[in-house]
């Protein structure tokens, strides 16, 4: 077996974080910091309209996992949807170029002409750098792969990300959650998109209910083998008007594994030890709207979670990788 790697602390391109974070990333390839500005494109998703389910996954909110997404109800607004997003920046120090980021429901579930309009729009604006579509792997047919793979070729100036909900890839805690599709369908759109060189990042989501360390590091470990270029790591949170949040009702301490932040923080630096040194933690920990989270209630200070995590990882030498397995291997900005 390789030996532990202990060097991966010294590579420049994580600009002095520990991991190497989406905003190093970017400030790599860009010189400068650049914001996504999340939309709401009017979509669904096939676990709420009924396909496969009308209730969703047990932890999404009515919002979609977009409650901080401005609404583009159409191509034609593009412009104005994009602006508001950017006034909801106001006081952050943003550079020339923004991501173009479609985030609530299924963004590759909807009527072919509209989605590439949609797409088409956000790439041919000016001031977007590229766009990332949060989608399913269930909802990456041949018509949608050859509409990516056409707009990838047609702005080879801008680049298109496929950001896949995976959570975990158990069975077992799959079917508790509603997700709606094995592995190997996960598995098929990782490799489609690889042939087709559009980078994908995988979310996970940490502390699902029945999961233990174990299983939470053995999905980085399956991740670290597959062609994947980035990860959000998200922490499970508990959303007012979710089926999760009767769940937490009735058993608070089956729902929310974590007794504190610190124990959190112990596995969620556990994961980033273990994560491959090359590839892009877009998110850290996440966050929830405050008007929704029933718990954890620490987790509503985003700051002092990130804070913490940093100094928690200098006092134990931590950095991404350090556990990480592997004979060699190169650190690139993909």
């Amino acid at each position: 077996m390789a030996a532990v790697n202990k060097q991966v602390s010294c590579f420049p391109e994580w600009l002095g974080k520990p991991y190497y974070s989406l905003d190093a990333c970017l400030k790599n390839t860009y010189g400068e910091k650049i914001y996504k500005i999340a939309f709401h494109a009017g979509l669904t998703c096939p676990n709420r309209d009924g396909t496969l389910d009308t209730r969703g996954c047990i932890f999404c909110s009515a919002g979609g996992s977009g409650d901080f997404a401005v609404s583009l109800s159409s191509y034609e607004n593009f412009h104005s949807s994009f602006q508001k997003g950017k006034e909801k920046l106001s006081g952050k120090k943003t550079g020339k170029k923004f991501i173009a980021y479609f985030q609530a429901y299924t963004n590759t579930y909807g009527p072919l002409p509209y989605l590439e309009r949609i797409y088409q729009t956000a790439l041919e604006d000016a001031q977007v750098a590229g766009i990332s579509i949060a989608t399913r792997p269930d909802c990456l047919g041949e018509e949608v792969l050859s509409l990516l793979n056409r707009l990838k070729n047609n702005y080879p100036h801008k680049f298109i990300w496929v950001e896949l909900g995976l959570q975990t890839i158990h069975a077992k805690t799959a079917a508790f959650i509603r997700r709606g599709f094995p592995l190997s369908c996960f598995e098929k759109a990782v490799a489609s998109l690889h042939t087709l060189d559009i980078p994908t990042i995988v979310h996970l989501i940490l502390g699902l209910p029945g999961e233990s360390r174990e299983d939470m590091l053995s999905c980085i470990s399956y991740l670290n083998a597959l062609p994947v270029q980035g990860i959000k790591l998200q922490l499970l949170h508990v959303l007012e008007g979710t089926d999760l949040a009767g769940l937490y009702r009735e058993s608070p301490r089956d729902i929310c594994i974590f007794p504190d932040m610190e124990a959190y923080l112990e596995l969620l630096i556990d994961c980033i030890e273990r994560l491959r040194p090359d590839m892009v933690i877009h998110r850290i920990t996440g966050d929830a709207p405050k008007a929704l989270l029933l718990a954890p209630l620490w987790s509503a200070n985003k700051r002092k979670v990130l804070n913490t995590l940093h100094q928690m990882m200098k006092e134990k030498d931590a950095c991404q990788g350090r556990l990480y397995r592997k004979d060699d291997f190169i650190c690139r900005t993909p």
